[in-house]
């Protein structure tokens, strides 16, 4: 047995398809972010199976499907600005089409942006994601479920006015 196959002994690929379905799901978790702060949110239920899911257990939030996906992301307010960073993402291949991960995050954000510089404030949140995935038989790796838990939050605040 190789270094590679005795980290995770659950799972029959071979090294290189073990790095790649790694790679593919780390690469969900940050195109994730980077579709919330830096391009189209709704389009974030492109990144999940059909019947993927997104839950807060905390808020008491669970969505559920594609189409209320993208209904949910799609909903954020037009003059929010926000950028999450991300790190400590562990994923693990569970077998050749399913995948878990956790990764943690935090979320600097504002409403009512209307251009231009911000002075820096404190995170609005910080925690972590649990997320599962699925390999489509075309060899997608998509998200079938992610579950947010925050150890820290607050409201979103607004911009000081001139």
């Amino acid at each position: 047995m190789n270094a590679m196959n005795s980290v995770n002994p659950l799972d029959p690929l071979d090294p290189l398809e073990l790095l790649l379905a790694e790679r593919a799901c780390e690469r969900l978790v940050i195109d994730f972010v980077h579709r919330l702060d830096l391009g189209e949110p709704a389009s974030v239920a492109e990144l999940f199976t059909e019947d993927g899911t997104w839950e807060w257990p905390a808020g008491e939030r669970l969505v559920a499907g594609r189409d209320a996906l993208a209904a949910y992301f799609g909903s954020r307010p037009a003059d929010r600005l926000s950028r999450r960073l991300m790190s400590n993402v562990l994923v693990t291949v569970t077998s050749p089409d399913t995948a878990t991960a956790t990764s943690y995050f935090t979320t600097y954000r504002v409403d009512g942006h209307e251009g231009g510089l911000l002075p820096p404030g404190p995170p609005v949140q910080v925690g972590h994601y649990e997320d599962t995935f699925r390999r489509s038989p075309d060899g997608t790796w998509l998200l079938s479920g992610r579950i947010l838990h925050l150890a820290f939050g607050g409201p979103t605040p607004r911009p000081p006015r001139p």
